[in-house]
């Protein structure tokens, strides 16, 4: 029975949304397990997505000013220390490295966690006045945390990622550079990605350990839980007094830089199966599909079909094609490639050939059509952009229609237990609210969007009087 469709191996995500996810990210082949706990190996179908997201990430970079450079994945412990919340924040997941050779080293080193610190010696050496700013550094490398809990792409021990480190001689610009970037996230997450965003602002709570703002996008998956998809960060000058990086200004002062750091992850691919995915498998937008166009041969063995399925294929040279000239029957080809996410499907066999047209089905829909071959090139090139902007506005409209008001405790507990999603309610701005809440609700403040409303005039919480709309949920 090879036949038999590899669907069949994929956990509903109704019955079990974890267990198709995991599923998916094997029979998908994207990772396999290692014998590291808690790290994955990315296998060539995952990798080629990454390459993807890296090289249209990078271009945006670098056009908005960034220049790539590479730090040591080493830490010393006394630089971790310098900034005291920034060690406390990030002590309980730092991987220590206590030998070198047979030597016990003098220093414990950690592996990198994240860069700050790195970056912060380095600048307070290659900074010494105004005209040395700004700098706007970005390294993509890997960074490990020591988490208990691990999910392959959502939460690995160790993962890949970007990091842009920058200092400015002024509040002004390191605020400004902080949102120009978590405005570049957020439109790469909804142009390329397909991937609709909430921008917004963190709370202190939530904030990163030594910011003194944190923004950041957030997504809402298929099963109702968000994902904190990209984060902006505003250092204003704290760090740089913690590591003395000072420079001289125009008017002969010594000043402190005011710096920012952004990143986002190999997470990402995790949330473009949760959003997209459905119970065939992983459904890619074309943007980050390594292979856009498989084109699937039928009755293969006689004359002319494979040569006419090449033939195709150099036609489509524009696009990230292949043919599927396996021994395998067309059904388990066309169950496969729905697996791996395919946008584009061409069925080419003897009868389509003669009549000069051939089949088309996209992944995203499962609609089919028929296109001449005349018009292939043209008809592909339209499928594409169709395909990129429908997959968009459906994961906006299950978004949209995953999003609640609340304007009481019992409301919220309500919305949280029986119809997961993004809450939207208001707050008085205290952190015992916040807790109270995560304690009844296991949910948290995702951010404070930028698109502030009024939903009513108390917290969601005390029913004190309300500072803020915040979107709630339970994360990932």
């Amino acid at each position: 029975m090879a036949d038999k469709k590899m669907v069949e191996q994929i956990t509903s995500m109704e019955e079990d949304f974890a267990q198709w996810y995991t599923d998916v990210v094997l029979k998908a082949e994207l990772i396999g397990y290692t014998s590291v706990k808690g790290c994955m190996a990315i296998k060539p179908a995952g990798y080629a997505i990454w390459e993807l997201i890296q090289k249209q990430l990078d271009e945006r970079f670098k056009a908005a000013g960034v220049q790539n450079v590479y730090m040591p994945m080493f830490i010393p412990e006394s630089l971790l220390e310098k900034e005291k919340d920034h060690v406390e924040g990030f002590a309980p997941e730092v991987a220590w490295v206590t030998y070198g050779g047979l030597q016990k080293l003098q220093e414990r080193l950690c592996v990198r966690p994240t860069s700050e610190t790195l970056f912060c010696d380095f600048y307070k050496n290659d900074i010494q006045s105004y005209r040395d700013l700004p700098k706007v550094y970005n390294q993509w490398c890997n960074v490990v945390r020591w988490e208990k809990e691990t999910r392959p792409f959502l939460r690995s021990r160790e993962f890949l990622w970007q990091e842009g480190h920058t200092a400015h001689a002024t509040a002004e610009e390191a605020e400004e550079r902080t949102i120009q970037m978590l405005n570049e996230y957020a439109d790469f997450a909804e142009q390329v990605l397909a991937i609709p965003v909430i921008k917004g602002r963190k709370t202190e709570k939530e904030k990163f350990a030594g910011a003194e703002a944190t923004y950041t996008i957030e997504a809402l998956m298929h099963d109702g839980k968000a994902l904190q998809s990209g984060t902006s960060h505003n250092f204003g000058d704290g760090f740089a007094k913690a590591f003395g990086i000072q420079f001289t200004d125009k008017d002969n002062k010594l000043k402190y830089v005011h710096q920012t750091s952004w990143g986002v992850t190999t997470r990402l691919i995790g949330a473009l199966i949760m959003v997209h995915g459905d119970n065939s498998g992983l459904v890619l937008p074309p943007k980050v599909a390594p292979t856009q166009v498989v084109i699937i041969p039928i009755q293969q063995r006689k004359e002319g079909v494979l040569d006419k399925a090449y033939e195709l294929k150099d036609r489509l040279s524009n696009f990230r094609v292949k043919v599927d000239d396996t021994d395998k029957s067309p059904g388990w080809k066309f169950a496969e490639a729905e697996m791996r996410g395919i946008p584009v499907r061409v069925e080419i066999g003897p009868k389509d050939i003669e009549a000069g047209k051939c089949v088309l089905a996209r992944r995203d829909t499962g609609e089919k059509l028929e296109c001449a071959l005349d018009d292939l090139e043209a008809k592909i090139a339209e499928l594409m952009e169709t395909i990129q902007k429908d997959m968009l506005e459906k994961a906006r409209k299950h978004r949209e229609s995953h999003t609640y008001v609340a304007k009481n405790m019992e409301e919220m507990g309500n919305i949280l237990n029986n119809t997961p999603g993004f809450v939207k309610a208001m707050w008085c701005g205290c952190q015992e609210c916040e807790d109270k809440i995560k304690e009844q609700f296991a949910a948290t403040s995702r951010c404070m969007p930028f698109e502030q409303e009024t939903l009513s005039d108390t917290c969601v919480c005390c029913g004190k009087p309300a500072k803020k709309m915040v979107y709630w949920g339970k994360a990932y």
